[in-house]
């Protein structure tokens, strides 16, 4: 008869670990450790009493609207912003531009495809990177942030026309292959010694 008990106890599985049992168990409000005191002046009471007051004195307290002087003011710092926000990529694409070398490669065609690109659609949408920023008080002082959002773009293009430059893409220089120029007469002629 011991040998039946002893033989059904080995066939149980052991008990699970403790880590398993408290995953498995749902989780209830803890009683707080005694490992960790309280900072000094903290009080359980005067904290619940705190946030219950700040939320008593949010709706209270309510935001004092901006005038429209405060609202122009504001619109046309971000328009300053969005003006001036091609400029912080020109030294990342002069950057790209000396890592990717002159030869053509992938990398350099689509460096400077990038280059033309993203200005000139910038200067073709300029009217709705602007449009949220103007009102009737920031209209004059609109064109001067067009302006200038437009001479950071052409800086942009010439950096990319610089780039076919180097890359001796830009038709800058008169080549015989492309018959762009006469025929050159030579100054000397050399004639073999035999013909002599």
């Amino acid at each position: 008869m011991t040998s039946t008990t002893s033989s059904a106890s080995s066939t149980l599985p052991p008990p699970p670990p403790q880590w398993v049992i408290d995953l498995n168990t749902p989780t209830s409000s803890k009683p707080k450790s005694n490992s960790f005191p309280d900072p000094p002046g903290y009080t359980a009471a005067a904290s619940s009493n705190k946030k219950s007051s700040a939320k008593d004195k949010a709706p209270a307290a309510a935001r004092k609207q901006p005038s429209t002087e405060e609202m122009d003011t504001l619109k046309l710092k971000k328009a300053w912003e969005v003006a001036l926000a091609p400029a912080k990529q020109l030294p990342m694409n002069a950057i790209g531009m000396y890592m990717t070398g002159n030869s053509l490669q992938i990398f350099s065609i689509f460096m400077v495809f990038t280059l033309f690109k993203t200005p000139l659609t910038a200067i073709v949408n300029i009217q709705q990177q602007f449009q949220r920023y103007e009102t009737d008080g920031t209209k004059e002082k609109m064109l001067g942030l067009k302006i200038v959002y437009v001479l950071v773009n052409l800086a942009m293009v010439a950096l990319g026309l610089y780039k076919v430059n180097a890359m001796g893409l830009l038709p800058n220089t008169r080549s015989d292959w492309l018959a762009w120029e006469s025929e050159r007469t030579p100054l000397e002629r050399a004639f073999p010694v035999w013909e002599m």
